[in-house]
């Protein structure tokens, strides 16, 4: 898959062939520097962005456009002010063409799952960072999406909420077994959270170097866990700009 745009100076490639394949139910997480096309990737696979070659497909089928199927959870939440935590979650439960009872029923099971229940009738102006984001997830999984795509959803929280947000997560995902996509700018985020971990190049991006992660749930960073120790310190030598380049953004 090739992805293009037209920038000032005419055709600007975005991202070069990128080979992936997400098996269903596991957890990936893609990671790489700034402007690489972490970002571009995942619009592409939730149908936001069409590729200039190649094809993506979703158990065979073309991307063509967004899809019930593809649930998209971003950093900075996406809920409407107007609209309760309850009324979040409704909002993307009314394409299933459900009566209001079970739409409800429904919503509100979603904010149990996230430890939101005691909060459904709280407007997003009443509720915290994580709290605004465990409706974003919330809001996803209700829609029954088989594939959930995040682009840095944790990025605004502080380092204690996202520890938090960590644990949620892995646990909706795993009564779910939805494919996730997770895009993050942090190492340790990913090598916690990811089955794998795919490493993009500077732009214009394209895959350079994937990680199994086969260490149990839950793991720590700590001279115990040596071998996570190693897979961070090579993925950030392979983060790390060159040297000229690094000269060029100091100067």
């Amino acid at each position: 898959m090739v992805i293009r745009f037209n920038g000032k100076q005419g055709e600007v490639t975005a991202l070069d062939r990128t080979p992936l394949t997400l098996e269903p139910g596991t957890f990936t997480a893609l990671i790489g520097p700034s402007g690489c096309g972490k970002s571009t990737l995942m619009n592409a696979i939730a149908g936001f962005v069409a590729p200039a070659e190649g094809v993506i497909t979703l158990d065979g089928r073309p991307i063509t456009g967004p899809s019930p199927e593809v649930g998209v959870i971003f950093q900075q939440y996406a809920l409407f002010p107007w609209f309760t935590a309850l009324g979040n979650v409704r909002f993307g439960l009314k394409q299933f063409g459900q009566s209001k009872r079970e739409e409800i029923d429904r919503a509100r099971a979603a904010l149990d799952e996230v430890g939101l229940g005691r909060h459904a009738d709280k407007y997003p102006q009443q509720l915290s960072g994580g709290m605004k984001q465990r409706v974003a997830i919330a809001r996803t999984f209700a829609t029954g999406a088989r594939v959930l795509l995040m682009d840095e959803p944790f990025g605004a929280l502080d380092a204690q909420t996202r520890l938090v947000m960590h644990d949620l997560l892995l646990n909706v995902w795993r009564k779910h077994g939805a494919t996730v996509l997770f895009v993050t700018h942090d190492v340790d985020e990913a090598l916690l959270l990811a089955d794998d971990v795919r490493v993009m190049s500077q732009a214009p991006g394209r895959l350079i170097r994937h990680y199994e992660m086969t260490q149990p749930r839950p793991r720590a960073l700590s001279r115990s866990g040596s071998d996570l120790l190693t897979i961070r310190e090579d993925i950030l030598g392979l983060l790390r700009p060159p040297l000229d380049t690094l000269a060029e953004l100091t100067a």
